[in-house]
């Protein structure tokens, strides 16, 4: 089969895939593996764009010397790339059927294992499938090879968090999946190839889940099959770093062929029963932040606030209607689970125990501060009443401001999200307070995840668009601290942010575009932003900024064009819209940091176009690039020279 061929029947295959996945997420009953199956399914159908671009690439009209060259690299090419990829889709295809068919509850821990072992196998497949793609003969763009580089380092990730990796089992796995024809039934007694449980002192928290309890069609779980995550003194005398792997080998007679597996180890690995009324009903895990509900049912907080902001108005686990959606925090039954986690020495789900905080380094520190005020306070924050919950916000906010330690108090009591709920508060101070609260609650760095699972962005970008301009300012600071996370930043810019972002850069006050600029850059940095960024027209926006006779603000702008400029739809914006002039003369008249800058950017744009290159010749660039190389700052050095040996080239042309 030719390349064209084989890309349309990955493309298929990825289709396929997806629809597979969408059958899974469906299912009214609970699957036992279905984050597992929707997590492999979007990572999947992100390599959508790297397919279409190959398809693309092999639709381009070619002459036939260039053909010839290269058909039998393609030929080679098809077999090691695309031919890898077509066996991890069809093993992903199968894995999702097998898994959304699982059930714990009628099936041997030998069967959860399996299938647990066999998801390793299929991201362990696909990501290896990834790196052998040959990106520069198929003329890949940066954006699409950058979001498929995520892709990778995600499924390298969960590929870890499965287990210890031994490929030759991996390999065994998969080949079985493919080959053989799985019955459910008969799952528990086949081979199982590939458990790996990894120890510093904890199962992993991912590959533990897999045992977990799924509901029956009533919502009552089974009992003694549920696994929790953790660190337990009862796993050996190991040192907290250090690492065991433990590979259980089973024949279809259920003989034990483990070579360096004992009786006593097994022992250990006995898993611990979680009380059912420990378990969130709708996410089945262990909750860190159990909330009450109108009906008296009890739930984890994000989970219950996500399906009330999704437009539910039932309580999930009895379906009566809710008479109102406050969330009351179970302080009793958060207390019964911290002993009970206490007990069995099970890590905590919480950052926050007896007043303690762990620290990076394993250690423990004391947190301060009146807990039993702050939670009075973050139930102000639901009144009904307008005067009491601009109150209690603007008492978050200033609490928020004091101390890391306030930041941590005010997440465990679950403020968060009834922040979040504030922003799209018609009250302005109340939303002022809200957003401000929020952007001082990231500063903490585990703090930017509990924003993100609240679905705080769409609202922070409504700020950003009609707010204040006090609310517009601490929004945009507030998606720049969220946007230092790699991921975030493409959930940032897919939302809608980075063209009120560029608004605010141009008719903000000095501190809004201050901190729309911050944002802006760091969410370009992603390449996928560069194109979102030059269609809101933050190119004009920033030549303002380079011929303002204020030059507050130059240095920021010269940063921004200077990460945009190595994407083509940003360098054909910055021409066009007479840049290079102005750059050539910030060489001459800039600050240091700013020649060094204006360097790097027309060096950039002159890059294989003979055309940019004459201009900037023609426009008297080389006497200050010269000046530059000899006394500039090491970076400028750099850029000038290289810039300097592009001119001497064009003119031996």
């Amino acid at each position: 089969m030719d390349v064209t061929g084989e890309v349309l029947l990955v493309l298929e295959l990825v289709g396929e895939v997806t629809a597979a996945g969408i059958a899974v997420g469906g299912a009214k009953d609970g699957v036992s593996f279905r984050k597992d199956c929707t997590d492999l399914v979007r990572r999947i159908s992100l390599l959508a764009h790297l397919l279409e671009e190959i398809r693309e690439f092999r639709a381009r009209p070619v002459d036939d010397a260039a053909s010839a060259a290269t058909s039998d690299d393609v030929d080679v090419e098809s077999e090691s790339w695309s031919s890898d990829l077509v066996v991890a889709l069809r093993a992903a295809k199968r894995l999702l059927s097998l898994a959304g068919n699982f059930r714990s509850k009628s099936s041997s821990d030998g069967t959860t294992r399996r299938i647990a072992s066999l998801f390793q196998s299929v991201t362990w497949k696909l990501e290896k499938a990834l790196s052998s793609i040959p990106y520069d003969h198929f003329d890949i763009s940066e954006e699409v090879q950058e979001q498929v580089e995520l892709v990778r380092s995600q499924l390298r990730r969960a590929t870890e968090r499965y287990g210890s990796l031994n490929s030759k089992m991996l390999s065994r796995a998969l080949t079985q999946l493919l080959n053989e024809e799985i019955d459910q039934g008969q799952l528990g007694n086949r081979l199982i190839r590939s458990l790996h449980i990894q120890n510093n002192g904890s199962i992993d928290p991912e590959a533990s889940l897999k045992m977990g309890a799924v509901p029956e069609s009533n919502g009552s779980k089974s009992h003694g099959v549920n696994i929790i995550s953790y660190k337990s003194k009862r796993l050996g005398n190991a040192s907290d770093h250090s690492e065991a792997c433990i590979v259980i080998d089973i024949d279809a007679d259920g003989q034990d062929n483990s070579p360096n597996k004992s009786l006593d180890e097994i022992k250990k690995l006995d898993p611990i029963a979680i009380p059912d009324d420990f378990l969130c009903p709708i996410s089945l895990e262990l909750m860190r932040d159990p909330v009450i509900v109108a009906t008296g049912q009890t739930y984890e907080r994000s989970f219950i606030q996500r399906w009330i902001d999704s437009g539910n108005a039932t309580c999930p686990k009895t379906q009566q209607k809710l008479e109102n959606f406050t969330l009351t925090p179970n302080y009793a039954l958060r207390s019964l689970i911290a002993q009970w986690c206490a007990k069995h020495n099970i890590e905590q789900p919480t950052g926050l125990t007896n007043g303690k905080i762990k620290k990076s380094d394993g250690s423990f520190r004391d947190v301060s501060g009146d807990i039993a005020a702050i939670r009075a306070l973050v139930r102000k924050l639901s009144s009904r009443s307008v005067e009491e919950h601009r109150t209690a916000a603007a008492e978050i906010r200033s609490l928020s401001k004091r101390s890391t330690d306030n930041r941590i108090l005010i997440a465990e009591s679950g403020g968060i999200p009834i922040l979040v709920n504030l922003l799209t508060s018609e009250d302005v101070l109340t939303q002022e307070n809200a957003v401000t609260s929020i952007l001082n609650l990231s500063i903490y760095e585990n703090n930017k995840g509990l924003i993100m699972l609240a679905g705080a962005i769409p609202s922070i970008v409504q700020v950003l668009r009609n707010g204040s301009m006090e609310a517009r300012e601490n929004a945009a600071a507030t998606l720049f601290s969220l946007s230092l996370g790699d991921e975030n930043k493409i959930i940032i810019g897919a939302s809608g942010a980075i063209p009120a972002l560029v608004v605010l850069l141009q008719d903000g006050s000095t501190r809004g575009k201050k901190d729309a600029a911050t944002a802006l850059f760091n969410l370009c940095i992603y390449q996928g932003n560069k194109g979102r960024a030059v269609r809101a027209g933050i190119i004009s926006a920033l030549l303002k900024m380079l011929t303002d006779p204020s030059n507050c603000m130059v240095d920021e702008a010269l940063t921004i064009m200077s990460v945009l400029a190595s994407h083509h739809e940003a360098k054909v914006a910055i021409v066009k819209a007479s840049t290079i002039p102005v750059l050539i003369d910030l060489l001459r008249t800039g600050l240091p940091r700013n020649k060094e800058n204006a360097a790097a950017i027309l060096l950039a744009l002159c890059k294989r176009d003979s055309d940019n290159l004459a201009c900037i010749s023609r426009l008297g660039a080389v006497i200050p690039l010269t000046e530059l190389a000899k006394s500039g700052t090491e970076r400028a050095k750099r850029k000038a020279t290289s810039l300097l040996e592009h001119l001497r080239k064009l003119q031996q042309l």
